[in-house]
């Protein structure tokens, strides 16, 4: 058995995540089906990250096995000739029985974009958050800061999640401010924030949670010190919205 490593980019807006539902599109059923085409076996593609529902990704690592002798090249491009034209394989190597997308992963990142524009692009309305009010960007900065380290983020876990346990180590989480984005080669200008998380893993819809309740600090609902307090109490119920999931990318994979 060969262990197959690959790389993915994917607009999520027509599925239903990454993994298989008992109805749906899913971009892992898209991948298994077409890897059944090809090798004629029916494959377990493992993602590094479950993503959900309408949440893109722009450096999604996967592996499965096979028995298929087929090169890498010839399975990339076999397999790019009959994905969705939103769903590309972008990189594919044969790696070692023992890597694991998932449990081998050390790090993962996430970027959320949100903009303050009253008219948005079309070019670019799908992959952003549009919020109808100006924002406190040094104090979403600051309460950024109460969340980076070793926490327990029960608080910020969506209702499903089977993580073992509630405890993450957040390496970086970052806010920039952005007067333009840059979409097939086209600058749209506006009024953007970036967000940026990587850490050691995340919980269920905890990025999207994170980001609804920073912007509630934004509009002055909470104040920056209120993350702390969010934190201690552990109770979902204490921290803010849950932003939608357009607005949200899995950015990489580090090993």
């Amino acid at each position: 058995m060969r262990n197959i490593k690959i790389l993915l980019q994917y607009d999520g807006t027509n599925y239903l995540g990454w993994q298989i539902q008992p109805s749906g599109r899913t971009i892992q059923s898209c991948i298994q089906n077409c890897l059944l085409r090809i090798t004629g076996e029916n494959i377990n593609v493992i993602a590094a990250g479950r993503t959900d529902a309408g949440v893109h990704a722009i450096g999604q690592t996967a592996c499965f096995m096979t028995c298929s002798q087929l090169s890498t090249s010839v399975l990339q491009n076999a397999l790019n000739s009959l994905l969705p034209s939103d769903v590309r394989i972008t990189e594919i190597s044969e790696v070692d029985s023992s890597f694991h997308a998932r449990y081998s992963a050390r790090k993962k990142s996430y970027v959320y974009l949100l903009t303050m524009d009253r008219n948005v692009s079309p070019f670019i309305y799908r992959y952003v958050w549009r919020i109808p009010y100006n924002l406190d960007a040094p104090a979403m900065r600051s309460a950024l800061s109460y969340i980076t380290g070793t926490h327990d983020f029960s608080a910020f876990r969506g209702s499903g999640c089977g993580a073992r346990t509630t405890v993450r180590t957040l390496h970086t989480a970052s806010l920039v401010e952005m007067n333009a984005i840059e979409v097939t080669t086209i600058q749209h200008s506006g009024s953007f924030m970036k967000f940026r998380f990587e850490g050691d893993a995340f919980l269920r819809h905890m990025v999207r949670n994170l980001v609804g309740t920073i912007v509630e600090v934004g509009r002055g609902k909470l104040k920056a010190e209120d993350m702390t307090r969010i934190l201690e109490s552990k109770d979902r119920k204490c921290a803010g919205m849950t932003a939608p999931a357009n607005g949200l990318f899995l950015e990489n994979i580090t090993y």
